[in-house]
């Protein structure tokens, strides 16, 4: 079933929840905590054009757009591994846990620029 350049209501629902969700955390930190806010609209933009150049990506035919498509796909999943490795690894209790959080996310970055672009170029 082609579907075309329709999105189905579950698309629209996800990303309706999404905006609501950033809105209010933006709404509730904007005030008290302004790299907070930063951090969720910087977020929310990145998962916004994330599903936008997934969708190019799936419906990209091999060439130059299809490569170029895939980096920006790499570069966007590898901006929201580091922000929320960021975050998570000053919440840790002790520095070898942060250190292990980075690590992960390190590793992240490694497998998901060997799967995109070493096997299948």
């Amino acid at each position: 079933m082609d579907i075309g350049h329709h999105h189905s209501f579950l698309t629209k629902l996800g990303l309706a929840v999404l905006t609501c969700s950033a809105a209010l955390a933006l709404c509730r930190s904007s005030r008290d905590d302004p790299s907070s806010a930063a951090f969720v609209a910087g977020a929310y933009g990145a998962v916004v054009l994330l599903g936008f150049f997934l969708r190019r990506f799936e419906r990209a035919v091999e060439g130059e757009d299809r490569r170029k498509t895939k980096a920006a796909v790499w570069a966007l999943t590898m901006l929201l591994t580091a922000m929320f490795a960021s975050r998570v690894a000053t919440l840790m209790p002790s520095v070898a846990g942060s250190v292990v959080v980075y690590l992960v996310a390190a590793g992240t970055a490694g497998a998901g620029f060997w799967a995109l672009f070493l096997i299948n170029p």
